[in-house]
């Protein structure tokens, strides 16, 4: 059996009823017959005090293991839970037990360096050079417990409203988004690739799909073969791009989540992503309450009142053009208040998206029918054959968090859409026939689940909110 987590023995009530527990030392205070040691198992933020009597009598096996004791060695403990006379603990272990698992030394002896998460604050950024142990702190521990919720939250959302989950493909031949930053798959020696190019160009046929391939961008186009069979589906998986963007918002690996639904339009796909959005800020304020009153306190003040507000309030929504003509209305009246000069056409900015939140709407806002130049070839054209029916969730705070649209499903104008951005419309040959046979309206959008987290905890960089992050110049561990 497996042993009984920290957290239930925290709620158990005390009637001197034999425990065990099993997790690592955050601390110990030796006071001469009494040795107090607290042990956490990650289950939840608080230890558990752990209180050995040596007037009561232990045996030498455990005064050993107590005296090697240091903070991170991993432990199992035996004793009676009993109410604890401390302040701030209802429960404490009365311990007669101790068995040391694993040893964390405190000095750096023999060549091994000493245990680098003593008992004080830790920058982010020393944290992000041994994550392979940052999750025994609380702030990641808090991460990894709230990111587990909100994955099994999604997951329970589109189950309850019968989507479908699918697993689409990692290695793929297309381009999704049409950009082109895309990591090559390839088994061929990068000396004859080079060789090859400098002769005219590559024979694809050779490598090992037959053809050039990448890690996939996004699961859309394949969700969308799906959803044109079964009705609804989602994503919930890795993508990669592979842009040179060093920043606190950018990573090279990241988890998508993109439901796709047949019989659907723009208008449904933006109560999708509205009831969606606010049933996992609910779920993360109902199931991660400790998490998130940590958050508040220690990482971002208010974020609790934000998500609160934001799962009750009604979305604006705006078109594309009205939002520009709000922002070049505020650019006119507050020369400087922006660092990129709004115009019609222009893709709207973070601080364009957080204006549009924060002072226009006060609240989440929908912008719709953006320019057709700077939206995906798959975007349905509207009737003014200039815009798309595409839409963007903005949030206060951050700005965008959800981008999605209405698909087009009309085979000669998605043709003349790829041929259009200089794409090849046989490399698309598949995605064609689902507009050639029992084509139908649907649509969908995409949710980077980084971005999520971030916005959920407060969390300011991306890369402290996944457990090995990959960026540029980042693959370790």
């Amino acid at each position: 059996m497996l042993p009984k987590l920290i957290k239930y023995i925290l709620k158990d009530v005390p009637q001197s009823q034999e425990v065990e527990i099993s997790g690592w030392v955050r601390t110990k205070r030796d006071m001469k017959n009494l040795v107090f040691v607290e042990v956490n198992d990650g289950s939840c933020f608080s230890g558990i005090q752990c209180t050995f009597d040596r007037g009561a009598g232990i045996d030498s096996i455990t005064e050993d293991a107590l005296a090697s004791l240091s903070t991170g060695a991993s432990v199992k403990i035996k004793g009676k839970l009993i109410p604890s006379p401390a302040s701030g603990q209802a429960v404490e272990i009365a311990a007669v037990v101790l068995s040391v698992v694993g040893h964390a030394p405190a000095e750096t002896t023999d060549g091994i360096q000493a245990y680098p998460l003593q008992k004080k604050r830790h920058s982010l950024e020393f944290l992000r050079e041994i994550a392979h142990l940052r999750p025994r702190t609380n702030t990641f521990g808090a991460v990894a417990r709230l990111r587990s919720r909100l994955a099994f939250a999604i997951h329970r959302y589109f189950q309850e409203r019968d989507f479908h989950y699918l697993h689409t493909p990692i290695i793929t031949a297309g381009d999704c988004e049409g950009a082109g930053a895309m990591f090559q798959v390839t088994t061929m020696d990068p000396k004859e690739i080079a060789k090859q190019v400098s002769s005219g160009g590559v024979d694809w046929t050779k490598d090992f799909f037959g053809k050039q391939s990448f890690l996939t961008v996004s699961g859309q186009l394949e969700a969308e073969t799906y959803a044109t069979a079964i009705s609804r589906v989602y994503t919930f998986g890795p993508t990669f791009r592979a842009e040179n963007s060093n920043t606190v918002r950018h990573l090279a690996e990241f988890w998508m989540v993109e439901p796709e639904a047949a019989f659907a339009e723009l208008e449904d796909d933006m109560a999708l992503a509205e009831d969606f959005l606010k049933y996992v800020f609910n779920s993360a304020l109902e199931e991660c309450a400790d998490e998130l009153a940590f958050f508040d306190a220690h990482v971002e003040k208010g974020i609790i009142e934000n998500l609160r507000q934001v799962a009750n309030a009604k979305f604006t929504h705006i078109t594309y053009t009205d939002a520009v003509k709000e922002l070049e209305k505020a650019a006119a009246a507050s020369k400087g208040i922006f660092e990129f000069e709004p115009r019609w056409g222009c893709d709207l900015q973070s601080e364009h998206e957080r204006f549009l939140t924060e002072k226009t709407a006060k609240g989440p806002v929908i912008v719709t029918d953006y320019p057709k130049e700077i939206k995906a070839f798959y975007m349905k054209l509207n009737d003014d054959n200039k815009t798309v029916r595409a839409m963007d969730v903005l949030v206060p705070r951050l700005g965008e968090i959800i981008g999605g649209s209405q698909r087009e499903d009309n085979p000669d104008k998605l043709k003349s859409r790829i041929e259009e951005l200089g794409m090849k419309s046989e490399d698309y040959w598949w995605y064609l026939d689902l507009r050639r046979y029992g084509t139908v309206p649907h649509a969908g959008f995409g949710l980077g689940f980084e971005r999520l987290i971030q916005y959920v905890s407060g969390m300011a960089n991306i890369r402290d909110v996944i457990p090995y992050p990959r960026a540029v110049g980042q693959a370790e561990f």
